[in-house]
């Protein structure tokens, strides 16, 4: 029955989003996430930057000393062939 979902009582009885107002101090009455403390607008699923290479934040390993190392031993073998066709 479509009518159950919608409930009022249910809805009300839901658990409430943690986050507090900066100013007043008064708390957020939205409903929280499941499983999170706070609700949609404070940091609950789906909110955030995407995870991945999709992040601007994404390191992709270039500038590890690993990484480095890797290039110094490339631009070595690079200047020994340059050396030996000359």
């Amino acid at each position: 029955m479509r009518l159950s979902r919608f409930d009022a009582t249910r809805l009300n009885a839901a658990p409430r989003c943690r986050a507090k107002s900066k100013r007043s101090g008064q708390p957020c009455r939205g409903p929280a996430v499941r499983g999170r403390r706070t609700g949609l607008m404070h940091g609950g699923l789906g909110s955030g930057a995407p995870s991945g290479k999709r992040s601007g934040n994404y390191r992709h390993g270039g500038c590890t000393n690993e990484g480095l190392a890797l290039m110094r031993d490339l631009n070595m073998l690079g200047r020994l062939l340059k050396k030996l066709s000359h």
